[in-house]
């Protein structure tokens, strides 16, 4: 059989969309490999404040809940001229800017592409982010602080568009913002792209940094953190979540597209959706019946039973509102149907770097892409007591606290991945272990057929 003629478990692959690159920075995972072997060995990343992050913190010494956090190293360097940017312009950038050229170049290059074969292709690029710390540093400055480069440096949709103006590439190319859902819903707005024939290969992912005092003071007072610096995600210590930063970006293209080209294929989107509450107790109260909503509608998508999914990466920030919630709209749709001695597997990678906000969702994907791949599911950290609006036991959910084979290795591998944003807009995407192919009688390019 060829490899074009294999197909995923489930069937037809003409709407499926396959991983064929992927690329993070995370908190002590600057790579990949290193994200995976921080989750294989159930680390946790969290550290207290670098030195001289908040130079411009305020006299008031106002109060956090905790200054715990996830945070990458020397965030303020950036290798300028390898990009091809003068040093004036490169501080004028957004440090997110600098760091989706980075998460790019390299995602392509995981991929086997050579960036510079990009020019002219009708390639994609959808990037989750919501906040803007260093347009705040730049105001808080005088106006000498302001010059011709800080319109382009500090204007959010240009994280994407300097990635695509950098590469040459001639397909959509966005910045999304549904608050901490956005990297999630660029996948699934990546591939509605690439379904719809917009564009031939995409790059989609989020970015996010935490550069401000007060952006975590305004956390903070809104009573998102935990004050002990952990999320505690289904627990019942649960009392908010850790701030987190860095990002992720995958590579995708058509099944098909893929397999003729001799890919190297990291997992299958199935489906996805995204809706919105669309009203609630309040605006920032998340709605069981909506998220119950864009579950179904991510699995009829996918044309996938509920009773075939072994695992779900949650939303999970450890929040005492947001948990019951979640779970009790898994247990709605994925819990109810399937035997007790099979329940649904969960956790959450938020309890090993933090809470990445507009990035949470790619690192969430990526997370499950690599348990995939590897055929073996990573611990969910901080967890030891179910938190009592949770009956996990008669919900049939279950924390996965320990390193293991996939409940049913021998099935197939499906997973969905959970993101939303505190605005009510929720994303769910759906995926699959990479089908079997027949080694390639020779070495393509990555970037084959795209012209």
């Amino acid at each position: 059989m060829s490899r074009a003629a294999r197909s995923t478990q489930h069937g037809d692959d003409s709407d499926q969309i396959a991983v064929v690159g992927l690329a993070c920075r995370l908190p002590r995972a600057g790579s990949v490999a290193q994200l995976w072997r921080l989750l294989r060995d159930g680390v946790d990343a969290i550290t207290p404040l670098p030195p001289g992050r908040w130079p411009q913190r305020p006299s008031d010494d106002a109060e956090l809940a905790s200054e715990q956090g996830g945070f990458l190293d020397r965030v303020d360097q950036f290798d300028a001229g390898f990009f091809g940017i003068s040093p004036r312009e490169a501080a004028a950038m957004d440090p997110q800017q600098r760091l989706a050229l980075e998460l790019g170049w390299e995602l392509l290059e995981n991929a086997g592409i050579a960036p510079d074969t990009m020019t002219g292709q009708r390639a994609g690029v959808f990037v989750g982010a919501m906040s803007d710390d260093y347009a705040t540093l730049t105001r808080q400055r005088d106006s000498t602080a302001v010059s011709h480069h800080t319109l382009a440096g500090l204007q959010r949709g240009m994280i994407a568009n300097r990635l695509s103006y950098l590469l040459g590439l001639n397909g959509p190319s966005l910045t999304v913002d549904s608050g901490q859902s956005s990297s999630l819903v660029a996948v699934h707005m990546a591939c509605q792209s690439l379904r719809a024939g917009e564009c031939e290969i995409a790059l989609a992912g989020g970015v996010n940094l935490n550069l401000t005092f007060d952006g975590t003071l305004s956390v903070s007072r809104f009573g998102g953190l935990s004050a002990d610096g952990r999320c505690y995600t289904f627990d019942a210590r649960a009392n908010g979540y850790v701030r987190g930063e860095g990002g992720g970006f995958v590579l995708l293209k058509p099944l098909a597209r893929a397999l003729r080209d001799g890919d190297r294929i990291h997992g299958v989107v199935r489906g996805s959706a995204v809706n919105n509450d669309g009203g609630g107790d309040s605006l920032t109260t998340p709605s069981q019946k909506a998220q119950e909503d864009v579950l179904r509608r991510a699995y009829i998508a996918a044309d996938v039973r509920p009773d075939d999914i072994q695992y779900v990466e949650l939303h999970g920030t450890g929040t005492p509102v947001g948990d019951p919630i979640e779970a009790a709209a898994l247990a709605a749709v994925l819990g109810s149907t399937r035997p007790a001695d099979q329940p649904l597997r969960v956790g959450s990678v938020k309890t090993n770097v933090g809470h990445l906000e507009g990035a949470a969702g790619i690192v969430g994907l990526i997370k499950v892409l690599l348990a995939l791949e590897a055929g073996e599911l990573p611990a969910s950290l901080n967890f030891e007591t179910p938190n009592p609006a949770i009956p996990l036991e008669d919900w049939h959910l279950r924390v996965h606290t320990e390193r293991s084979p996939w409940p049913r290795p021998d099935a197939p591998l499906v997973a969905g991945v959970s993101s939303f944003g505190m605005g009510g807009t929720n994303a769910h995407v759906v995926v699959e272990r990479a089908p079997a192919v027949e080694p390639a009688a020779e070495v393509t390019s990555g970037a084959a057929g795209l012209a």
